[in-house]
């Protein structure tokens, strides 16, 4: 039986709480507390750790981690789809559906989405309503909001939106 590794990691919106093998990273939740977990080893935890701090100083889009979520077939080619959408830009729920060749899975796109456990990694706060509103996000609708802002906020991009408007 392989040993069950959980890491903190204090960001801009919260805590991303990380749990996983030596070798992969199975879950990544939000929390506003940290996990109080011994050191252990695994190999991804540095990488991590300078991964996510590039993505909140604006040099990263993408993450590039072991990442191994538990889910059936169908939540995996979701959260594939999910995975290609670029930081800075959003994609709606009927949007994932049509890419898997069906418009009537719009229902099953939004509860595989729901039931990401990498959230950030597999970055699911992109996927928007077809309304361009925000709707469910498993870190809570104002860490969907921060984290669209931030990417939006890139210095790279030429022009800066919002899904809101004032």
């Amino acid at each position: 039986m392989t040993a069950c590794v959980k890491h903190s990691i204090l960001t801009p919106v919260g805590y991303l709480i990380l749990s996983g093998t030596s070798e992969e990273i199975t879950e990544a939740v939000f929390s506003d507390r940290p996990f109080p977990a011994e050191p252990a080893p695994a190999a991804w935890i540095d990488d991590c750790n300078k991964q996510i701090e590039t993505y909140f100083s604006h040099q990263l889009t993408q993450f590039k981690l072991p990442v191994n979520p538990s889910g059936t077939a169908f939540q995996r080619s979701v959260w594939a789809l999910v995975s290609k959408i670029p930081s800075g830009e959003t994609r709606t729920y009927s949007d994932i559906a049509n890419l898997l060749g069906n418009p009537k899975l719009v229902r099953a796109v939004g509860n595989a989405i729901g039931r990401n456990p990498v959230l950030l990694l597999i970055p699911c706060h992109r996927v928007i309503g077809s309304s361009g509103s925000l709707t469910g996000y498993a870190g809570g609708i104002e860490r969907k909001f921060r984290l669209l802002d931030h990417e939006n906020r890139r210095p790279e991009k030429s022009t800066q939106y919002s899904l809101f408007t004032s």
